[in-house]
């Protein structure tokens, strides 16, 4: 049987985005800025750079902003042509460049049941699933290696980063043996651990390349913890009959669904963006002394 490319990529963004209130009351939380683009946006061109053309949002209520981003915006496009800003049209233009399929989570049932909604799209691909506010540096390369590692293998690969024991309790949690450079095969997985209870400090990120049985695991897949359909449970039953592989990534990634993680995605972002880097640079240099200083 040929094997089959990650060729499409199903966004989960049907959360209520509590955490960032009252701003996200009426505006989704993935199309909350960093910089100068919504933070989906870094998770669709992340996508586009692995050669990744199709994709799946899975959306709730009060997310028509995220169709409306990577749609057509014929008048916008006109007034940037007659003004001739054909830098900034280009960019706008490319969002509406690719295939794009937009799913109604009617009910909030968890990762997984959202993962879930994708099959009639997905069928019977690999595909990845990115998690728009874990933010990977654009100069990460974790996609590219998970895509590597899964047309080695065709298996379902995860991405994992150490995290600090005191803040293990936020994650699924892996055990695993490693079997090759920062390559686990995975045995065990724990969703949410009290720190006595964890298997390692290896914690999965948002980040998955998933191979398409994991659909008629998590229809058969019970309501875990908050009678939410967990993705955790379903990859624990697939390690039952199958290898699942752990990356271990050493980059840079931000938690942009915490408010201080999406501050620090904010000022090392602007500090790679050319048009803001150096004259954010200036401000920050001015305010170390300040900050220094009512630290004492």
């Amino acid at each position: 049987m040929a094997k089959k490319k990650v060729s499409k990529a199903v966004f989960p963004a049907a959360g209520l985005g509590t955490r960032f209130l009252p701003a996200t009351k009426a505006s989704p939380k993935e199309m909350l800025p960093i910089v100068d683009k919504p933070m989906i946006q870094y998770a669709v061109e992340e996508a586009q750079a692995c050669k990744i053309n199709e994709y799946i949002v899975i959306t709730g209520k009060s997310k028509r902003a995220i169709e409306d981003h990577f749609d057509i915006a014929w008048e916008l496009e006109e007034n940037l042509k007659s003004k001739g800003k054909q830098v900034i049209l280009d960019e706008i233009q490319q969002l509406s460049q690719h295939q794009f399929a937009y799913i109604r989570q009617g009910l909030p049932l968890g990762l997984g049941h959202a993962i879930l909604c994708a099959k009639p799209f997905v069928k019977d691909e690999p595909f990845a699933v990115i998690l728009s506010d874990d933010i990977i540096d654009p100069d990460d390369n974790l996609l590219k290696d998970m895509i590597k590692i899964h047309n080695k293998h065709q298996a379902t690969v995860l991405a994992l980063q150490k995290v600090p024991m005191s803040e293990i309790h936020r994650y699924g949690v892996i055990a695993g043996k490693e079997v090759g450079k920062n390559l686990f095969r995975i045995s065990d997985m724990v969703e949410k651990p009290k720190q006595s209870a964890a298997p390692s400090d290896m914690a999965i990120i948002g980040r998955y390349i998933l191979t398409p049985d994991i659909f008629t695991i998590l229809e058969k897949t019970p309501p875990g913890k908050g009678g939410e359909i967990q993705l955790t449970d379903a990859i624990k039953t697939m390690l039952k009959k199958k290898p699942v592989y752990g990356f271990l990534f050493e980059g840079n990634r931000y938690d942009g669904g915490d408010k201080v993680g999406y501050l620090q995605a904010t000022v090392e972002l602007a500090l790679k963006n050319p048009g803001v880097k150096e004259q954010f640079k200036k401000y920050l240099v001015s305010r170390m002394p300040s900050i220094i200083e009512k630290e004492k």
